[in-house]
């Protein structure tokens, strides 16, 4: 029974109606999710719009110069690509080593490479939020793909995402424009086709972004799963790499993934470890990290994760900052003592933490930070957002594009653009990955934040909840209960019934 909670979580995010139109509400002028409008930016069917936009499609943005179809095998045949394929060809015989004795079930890259296959554009994110990583201040625009596989008839997708970043500024347009643009176009009652010709008009949102804004292709793949059998649960494993366009090589090539840290690096070199250690402890550096804005140096950070799934149910060791930090962890790089110490030091300098207010919360801020760990948290794989799948019968289609996770975010991540529209310095800050802040709380009303399922401070010896953890509540008729091989973090999931 138990295996099968991961995805009574997934199924119980998605398939409500009211949380569907919430999504769809509180995304606004932030992503773009209407199927129709997407698959015209993909194919850009209709040319007698007027706009000379070649559109969104892999074709367009990285074989511009071609018009024959891009499929998947000649994507990956691509001298660009040619890294990227090398890369993931090698990560499969590396999983496929490790994993021997489970007998994985591994991703199918014959059909990820056939002729067949196809990726499609399933979604499209504002994230200006993310200014303060952006070198001009302006954050990034995703383009979001998804492969379908329609070698059995029945278009099927296949378990992966590909995700283009784009910076968000380009052809002189300032900051300001670019949210002015992007929020007046979520006020649009345009939808379908209509919508999709507004945004790559002159003046729209999409207008200036095509292949020269690309910063780098991120990648998130289910490499395998492993059945359920006797002493262990039911296991998906996913990949995930970043690559950037290296102008020597003409190729994308793999690159430290921004804020990954590589546990297994810094636990077996006690120097570079103690490096991290007292960079991260320093106080400008330590308040950063309790908001969401701290930036890892490269030396740090690893070129691969692999995030399993249910993380609850998984050995700990996969955790990113498992050996790092965190109450119970034998021979820690970081002990609780030197987060309290590190606590101390930011209330008698005056800086108000947000987040962390224990070695708890430490180490649960030392996951969430990373690729790996924010994908454990019970979101969609997919960043967040698999997208509607247009492809599939009405009745097994996807009814959410994006995660509760993602549906939450939304209110800060408004209330950031319209501060660079309007002129205003924009808070950054940002809650743990499961618990979105509370600012915009109303808006979020019938979502999953503190529902069936949901994240919650579990009351521990004594009743007492830790203080990093402590408004983490459930909604009414649910209690927060202990989840089986989440001993290491206060944290259990709200749910129906008394422990």
């Amino acid at each position: 029974m138990r295996r099968f909670l991961g995805l009574a979580l997934l199924i119980s995010a998605l398939v409500r109606p009211a949380a569907a139109g919430l999504a769809e509400d509180v995304s606004r002028g932030l992503a773009i999710t209407d199927p129709v409008a997407l698959r015209e930016l993909d194919q850009r069917a209709h040319r007698d719009d007027g706009s000379n936009h070649p559109g969104f499609g892999l074709r367009q943005m990285l074989d511009p110069a071609s018009s024959e179809p891009l499929r998947n095998d000649r994507l990956f045949a691509l001298p660009s690509m040619a890294a990227l394929r090398a890369s993931l060809d090698d990560e499969f015989a590396r999983y496929q080593q490790a994993h021997q004795r489970q007998a994985p079930k591994l991703f199918d890259r014959d059909r990820l490479y056939a002729g067949a296959t196809r990726f499609v554009l399933a979604g499209i994110v504002n994230r200006i939020d993310r200014g303060f990583v952006a070198a001009d201040g302006c954050g990034e625009i995703r383009l979001i793909y998804r492969p379908i596989d329609d070698a059995a008839g029945a278009p099927q997708r296949l378990p992966m995402t590909l995700n283009i970043v784009l910076r968000a500024t380009a052809a002189g347009i300032a900051c300001r424009e670019v949210a002015r643009r992007w929020l007046a176009a979520g006020e649009w009652p345009d939808t379908g086709a209509d919508l999709a010709r507004r945004l790559i008009a002159a003046d729209g949102p999409l207008a200036p972004l095509g292949p020269a804004a690309i910063d780098r292709i991120e990648i998130n793949l289910q490499i395998a799963t492993m059945p359920a059998v006797a002493g262990a649960d039911f296991r998906a494993d996913y990949l995930m790499q970043v690559f950037r366009f290296d102008a020597v090589s003409q190729r994308y090539q793999a690159v430290p993934m921004e804020n990954q840290i590589d546990r297994d690096k810094l636990l077996a070199d006690r120097d570079l470890g103690s490096r991290f250690k007292h960079w991260l402890l320093q106080p400008e550096n330590f308040a950063a990290f309790d908001r969401g804005t701290l930036i890892v140096p490269e030396a740090y950070l690893a070129r691969r994760a692999i995030a399993a799934t249910p993380a609850a149910f998984t050995h700990s060791e996969l955790r990113p900052a498992f050996g790092l930090a965190g109450p119970g962890t034998p021979d820690p790089l970081i002990s609780d003592q030197d987060v309290v110490a590190a606590l101390q030091r930011a209330a008698e300098r005056g800086v108000a933490l947000q987040n962390i207010r224990s070695p708890a919360g430490f180490a649960r801020r030392l996951n969430d930070i990373t690729c790996s760990g924010c994908h454990q948290t019970l979101g969609i794989g997919g960043f967040h957002f698999p997208g509607i799948d247009g492809s599939a019968e009405p009745a097994s289609r996807v009814a959410v594009s994006g995660s509760p996770h993602f549906i939450g975010d939304q209110p800060r991540r408004r209330d950031i653009v319209a501060a660079i529209r309007d002129g205003r310095a924009p808070d950054y800050s940002r809650g743990f990955t499961d618990r979105p802040q509370t600012r915009g709380a109303t808006a979020r009303s019938g979502t999953d934040d503190d529902g069936w399922g949901a994240a919650c401070g579990l009351a521990g010896p004594g009743g007492t909840v830790d203080p990093s953890f402590g408004n983490w509540r459930c909604a009414a008729g649910l209690t927060c209960q202990p989840v089986r091989g989440a001993a290491a973090f206060p944290i259990g999931m709200c749910f129906v019934g008394h422990r």
